[in-house]
Formats: C-alpha cells, sequence, structure tokens
C-alpha cells in the first residue's frame, strides 16, 4: 500500500523539475496527480510519465499570476475527482542579477510569480483542503534562510512563502488542515535552462553543483515529509548544514556567502 492511496494532489509547476518528480512519487505512493503550469506540451508529458508507473493522472493548463486560472484549476480538479488532499505550490521564477541590473520589470515577475502565485494557488485550494483535513504544501528554498548574493529578488520571495507557511500551519492547524514548507538545496532541474526572461532554452548551458541531488532523489524525499506533516523540511544534506548554520551561527552563514556565493 502507498503511503497516498486514494487521495487526489495538484501540483503547479508539475510539467518539470522537482514538480514533474514529485508527481510521479505520489503516484508511486498511490495518489491521482493533477498537475499544472504554462507549457501544455511539458503537462502532456508529465501524465505519460505518471501513467507510466500505473498512475492516474489529470494535465491542467494554469498559470498561477492568474488567479481565476488557479480557481479554474482547482474547479477542473474537483470536477474530475470530486476531492482535493494535497496542494503542492511549486511554480516558481529565478532571475540571477546584481541589484542595480535588475530593473523594475524584473522584480514585479518574480514577485508576481514566486509570492502572488503561491497565494493564489493557496486560496484557490483552501476550502477543498479544509473539506479532506488535508496538506498544503508550499516551496521554498534554502534562500528562505539565508540570501545569496544576486538573488535578492528571488530570496525576498522565499523568505515570504516561509513566513506565509509558518503563519497559516497557526490559522489551520485547528482546521485539520497541516502546512509543510520545503526548503531545497541544489536540485538538477532544468531551472538553469531557463532565462532572465523566462524561457525555457534547451541549448543553455547548465552548471553542475558537486553537492546537488537529482529531481528524484529530492522528490522522495519531499513526498516522505509532506505525509509525516512536518512544518519545516529542508531537502538536501547540506541545505540541512547551511539552514542550521544560518538559524544558529549567522555571522559564519554570511562570510560563507560572501566568500563562496
Amino acid at each position: 500500500m502507498g503511503r497516498f492511496d486514494g487521495q487526489v494532489v495538484w501540483i503547479t509547476g508539475g510539467g518539470s523539475g522537482i514538480g514533474l518528480a514529485s508527481a510521479v512519487e505520489f503516484a508511486r505512493q498511490g495518489a491521482r496527480v493533477a498537475v499544472s503550469g504554462r507549457r501544455v506540451d511539458n503537462l502532456d508529458a508529465a501524465v505519460a510519465a505518471i501513467e507510466a508507473v500505473g498512475g492516474e493522472a489529470l494535465a491542467v493548463a494554469c498559470d498561477v499570476t492568474d488567479e481565476e486560472a488557479c480557481n479554474a484549476a482547482v474547479y477542473a480538479v474537483l470536477g474530475a475527482w470530486g476531492r482535493l488532499d494535497v496542494c503542492v505550490a511549486n511554480a516558481g521564477y529565478a532571475v540571477t542579477a546584481w541589484f542595480p541590473k535588475m530593473d523594475m520589470a524584473v522584480w514585479r515577475k518574480q514577485i508576481e510569480t514566486n509570492l502572488f502565485g503561491l497565494v493564489h494557488t493557496i486560496r484557490a485550494a483552501y476550502d477543498p483542503l479544509i473539506e479532506s483535513k488535508g496538506r498544503l504544501v508550499l516551496v521554498s528554498s534554502m534562500a528562505g534562510y539565508m540570501a545569496p548574493p544576486r538573488l535578492s529578488a528571488y530570496a525576498a520571495t522565499k523568505y515570504a512563502a516561509r513566513a506565509i507557511g509558518e503563519s497559516l500551519s497557526l490559522e489551520l492547524k485547528s482546521k485539520g488542515v497541516s502546512v509543510t514548507v520545503i526548503c531545497p538545496g541544489y536540485v538538477t532541474t532544468e531551472i538553469q535552462q531557463v532565462d532572465n526572461a523566462g524561457v525555457f532554452d534547451a541549448d543553455r548551458p547548465t552548471r553542475e553543483f558537486p553537492l546537488a541531488w537529482s529531481a528524484n532523489k529530492a522528490a522522495r524525499s519531499i513526498v516522505k515529509a509532506i505525509h509525516r506533516r512536518k512544518l519545516i523540511a529542508p531537502i538536501t544534506g547540506h541545505a540541512v548544514g547551511l539552514i542550521l548554520i544560518a538559524r544558529f551561527w549567522p555571522g559564519l552563514s554570511r562570510f560563507l556567502l560572501a566568500r563562496f556565493a
């Protein structure tokens, strides 16, 4: 038997990277999985990957910056399966640039996607999760604890995601809904092949990080943490270590970021 037998999971940003790997892992654990994203071809491939492991899947195109699109996605999930047990707000977008070179349009795009997109997702899933006493999952980052140089806007949105998760965990506890904030470190995904305009480029070079986990390995830890209803879930061994340093030795964390990041 799987950990999520008979449950319904909705994942934004579910067509690639951690979202896709988590969707497949949820299916392996018995869940019916709906995947959302902007790129329809990715969603079709995600459905095929889920079905390949024996899961039941649904593709629902959705841009999380559009609140009505998020509402429509949840209606589609409820129309197909009648319930929602797990919502994973995973859609995200990152731009790397020195502060003077990051114009306001880039700031707004990251905030619209990573912060308001997350809020839209939560609002759409809120009532169905209360009805099922389900699980709300917000994907933050190691950058939600320590902000590297050249990632000021991205880190700001990931700090915000963690704050929202911690606040909602207290609001929703009495309603039987758990909140899990996922804080990954370096995970090998195609996010490095998305340029600063948010456009995927398969020819864009990627960097290899010696400590990086594969998306599949990360997904196994993510799904396990969600099943256990953990509040904060650092993913990857180096994320655990660096988050501990940031919490208890902030001066050391700033030194490490200044020296190596």
